[in-house]
C-alpha cells in the first residue's frame, strides 16, 4: 500500500465528512463510513479489510465528537439525563454485542448490512415525520432492554453513533424533537467505545490492514478524521442555516440513498 495515497485519502474523507456532516447536521459515521471505504479503495486496502477498518476507525472518532456533541447540548439543558441513565447500559452492551458480530462477518456482508439499513434511514428522513407516534412515552422494562440494546447493535456494525436511530426512537414515542437531537447525541461514546475496543481485539494479526491498524481501528485515520471534522464542519453548519430545513433533509436523504446503493453494487458485483 502506498502510503501517501493512503493520507491523501484519509484528508479528502475527513474534509468532505466534515462539511457533509455539518451541512445536514448529521453524526459522522454515516459519511465516513463510505468516504473511508472508497478511500481505503483508491489507497489499495485489500477489498477484505476495507469494510472492517472503515466500520471501526468511523467508531473510534465517534468517541471523541459524542463526548463534544453531548457538553455542548446539555449547556442548553435540553438532554434528559434520566434516559441517558436508564438507557447507556443496554446500549453500551448492545454496541459490544454488535461489534463482535461485525468482527465475525465478512467484508461484503457487512457492506450489504450498511447498505440496507443505511437504505431504510435514508426513506425514513425522506419521507418521515416528527408527529408520527408509536407511543406516548419512552419504552421501560424489556421493551427498553430491547430497544437500547438493539440501537447499539445496529449503531455499532454500520460504525455510526446511533443518533439517526436514537432520535427516532424519542421521537416515534412523544418526545420533542430537540430533546430527541440533544439526548440522543449521548448514545456516540457508550456505543463506540466498547465498539472499537472490540474491533481492535477482533482485528488484531489479521493480514492487510493498512499501516498503522491497532486491530480494525487505524490509528492515523482516527488523528486525520477527528481533526479534519472538526475544522471542516463549522463550514458546513453555516451554509446549512442559508438552506431549507425541508430541503436539507431531502437532500440528505438522497445522499445517503445514493451512498447506501453504491456500497451494496460493490458488495454485490
Amino acid at each position: 500500500m502506498d502510503i501517501a495515497i493512503f493520507a491523501a485519502a484519509l484528508v479528502a474523507a475527513g474534509l468532505f465528512a466534515g462539511l457533509i456532516g455539518g451541512l445536514f447536521g448529521v453524526g459522522g459515521g454515516l459519511v465516513i463510513v463510505p468516504a473511508l471505504y472508497h478511500g481505503l479503495n483508491i489507497a489499495g486496502v485489500p477489498e477484505d479489510a476495507r469494510a472492517h477498518v472503515a466500520v471501526a476507525t468511523s467508531l473510534s472518532t465517534i468517541i471523541v465528537t459524542s463526548w463534544r456533541s453531548l457538553s455542548a447540548h446539555r449547556k442548553s439543558g435540553a438532554v434528559d439525563e434520566a434516559i441517558l441513565k436508564a438507557w447507556l447500559p443496554y446500549v453500551a452492551g448492545g454496541a459490544l454485542l454488535g461489534a463482535v458480530i461485525a468482527g465475525a462477518m465478512s467484508g461484503q456482508a457487512l457492506l450489504i448490512v450498511f447498505g440496507v439499513l443505511a437504505l431504510l434511514l435514508a426513506a425514513q428522513m425522506a419521507f418521515g415525520s416528527d408527529r408520527w407516534r408509536l407511543a406516548d412515552d419512552m419504552p421501560t422494562g424489556a421493551a427498553r432492554a430491547g430497544a437500547a440494546g438493539g440501537l447499539g447493535l445496529l449503531s455499532a456494525i454500520m460504525g455510526i453513533g446511533g443518533g439517526a436511530i436514537g432520535v427516532t426512537i424519542m421521537t416515534l414515542c412523544g418526545r420533542p424533537i430537540h430533546q430527541a437531537v440533544a439526548t440522543a447525541s449521548g448514545f456516540g461514546a457508550a456505543i463506540a467505545a466498547p465498539a472499537a475496543l472490540a474491533n481492535i481485539v477482533t482485528g488484531w494479526g489479521v493480514e492487510g490492514l493498512p499501516w498503522g491498524s491497532l486491530g480494525y481501528v487505524n490509528l492515523p485515520g482516527f488523528v486525520i478524521l477527528a481533526a479534519l471534522t472538526a475544522l471542516t464542519a463549522p463550514f458546513g453548519a453555516r451554509l446549512a442555516h442559508r438552506l431549507d430545513r425541508a430541503l436539507l433533509k431531502r437532500l440528505f436523504a438522497a445522499f445517503l440513498a445514493a451512498m447506501a446503493i453504491s456500497l451494496l453494487l460493490e458488495a454485490l458485483t
